[in-house]
């Protein structure tokens, strides 16, 4: 038979299996057979489908960015820079503290290390949280150039404060801090937004 056998389960289910999997136990700490069972597959059927552990955590990098991660993009259509970042942060409190997730954030707890042989998963999860900030700099200059901004303040600075912030949230919701907590942390932030005098 041409082509062989059809696929006997659902790709979109399994990756959204493989991302809790992920979420909960970092890339280093979930196994092959972790992720397997998890997925309802054997071993054969992720590599045919899904390549190797490496690229499935990619694919859920991806899938989580537009499924639990969705926040960010929304935020970025905001009208002003402050509201691109009012909406990240309490979108961030909202994310990380989801009863129906675990807590944190994938790309900080998918892998801030890694043993030998895994930095490639550590260099693609800062190459994504670099794009983020790269990302809220332009929204920045932008905002700056618009007069939105003082001129005296570092668009760059201000993506590197924000991101840092934001990224905290998700370090502060996987060590148990609660929604509201976050919200008032988001709060507080946003009294460093700079104005004229």
């Amino acid at each position: 038979m041409a082509g062989g056998r059809p696929r006997a389960f659902d790709v979109d289910e399994a990756l959204d299996r493989a991302l809790e999997v992920f979420w909960r136990h970092g890339y280093e700490g979930a196994g092959i057979s972790q992720l397997t069972a998890a997925m309802g597959i054997n071993p054969p059927s992720l590599y045919n489908t899904f390549g190797n552990k490496e690229e499935l955590f990619r694919q859920v990098l991806d899938r989580y960015a537009d499924g639990p991660a969705d926040y960010m993009q929304k935020a970025f259509a905001e009208p002003t820079a402050r509201q691109v970042v009012e909406r990240l942060l309490h979108g961030g409190a909202d994310a990380t503290t989801r009863p129906d997730c675990p807590p944190g954030c994938l790309t900080l707890q998918g892998g801030l290390a890694a043993s030998p042989g895994g930095e490639k998963v550590v260099d693609e999860l800062a190459g994504r949280r670099a794009a983020g900030e790269a990302a809220l700099r332009t929204r920045m200059e932008k905002a700056q150039d618009e007069g939105e901004l003082p001129a005296d303040a570092s668009p760059a600075d201000l993506a590197r404060f924000f991101a840092t912030v934001f990224q905290g949230l998700a370090v502060q919701a996987a060590g148990g801090a609660s929604t509201e907590e976050l919200h008032r942390v988001a709060d507080l932030a946003m009294n460093a937004w700079p104005t004229d005098g």
